[in-house]
């Protein structure tokens, strides 16, 4: 029963020194800030919306979107024009090539577009900085409500009405005592993770759909044990991670392997809740050797 997370990519480079670490922190929230003028006057009015896919299915996207990751874009190709860029809106630029770190920002300007479209604050901007193998910070704004979740190797922090207050999973030892999050059931599109799925939601106290990133803050909170999905992006977890693993979480694929590619993804507050999800969703599992 034992699945421990694995251990992050080894990197021989130098890693970055606490002060660059907190230096970074403190640009990643500039980008927050400038993303939080473009949607906050733009959340709860009249907005036109444009589905990415076309008829086929409503993958819902708005100016919002596509002007707070411009907004983001801007001030990073003005302040470090050697780090490389993945948005969801407005696609990849690679860094620049060299022997210093490979660093890309990792974006989604509006995570919860849904959400965001019918007025429901269960939205935010994800921002993480990746050096290369592993996202070594992450931020998520929700600028309406006014929190923001921080997380890297120094810590993780709700900021939250001028106050700041640590970080911290609670322990839940049995699936019968779980929370759970998942956005929606209808992300399972193949018939064997949902039954997998559908398997763990039998096992655990509560699931609740419907909140995106917030689902995995409120993991980091304390408040929600396990956050469960399929079909992400890099950029709809990798700033979640750092928040997570600093607040003593964990974050794995189905199989327990590197989430930072997306696909199937489990976030777990105590890693023997964690272990045991695993067990009912391993199986379902499309990475797994």
């Amino acid at each position: 029963m034992d699945n421990p997370a694995p251990d992050h990519p080894a990197d021989p480079r130098e890693p970055l020194s606490d002060a660059e670490l907190r230096r970074l922190l403190g640009f990643a929230e500039t980008l927050a800030d400038a993303a939080a003028a473009v949607t906050r006057p733009h959340f709860r009015a009249q907005l036109a919306v444009e589905s990415k896919t076309g008829a086929e299915a409503f993958d819902p996207v708005t100016l919002a979107d596509r002007a707070a990751e411009s907004a983001i874009r801007d001030l990073i190709l003005e302040t470090y024009p050697d780090h490389g860029i993945l948005g969801e809106e407005h696609g990849y630029r690679a860094p620049a090539p060299g022997d210093a770190p490979q660093m890309t920002w990792v974006l989604d300007p509006i995570d919860g577009t849904r959400s965001f479209i019918i007025g429901v604050p269960l939205w935010g901007t994800l921002i993480a900085l990746n050096d290369g193998r592993w996202p070594v910070l992450g931020v998520a704004d929700q600028p309406f409500t006014g929190e923001r979740f921080i997380g890297s190797r120094l810590g993780a922090t709700l900021v939250h009405g001028g106050a700041t207050r640590p970080l911290r999973t609670r322990a839940c030892a049995e699936l019968k005592h779980a929370i759970v999050g998942c956005t929606t059931p209808e992300i399972f599109t193949a018939a064997s993770e949902r039954a997998a799925f559908d398997a763990l939601a039998r096992s655990v106290r509560l699931v609740r759909y419907g909140a995106d990133c917030y689902a995995y803050c409120m993991l980091a909170l304390g408040l929600v044990d396990l956050v469960v999905e399929a079909c992400l992006k890099p950029y709809d977890i990798q700033a979640l991670i750092p928040i997570i693993e600093a607040a003593g979480g964990v974050v794995t694929t189905w199989s327990g392997g590197d989430p930072t590619q997306g696909g199937q993804i489990i976030a777990a507050g105590d890693r023997r809740a964690h272990a045991l999800a695993l067990e009912l969703l391993a199986p379902a599992a499309s990475d797994r050797p």
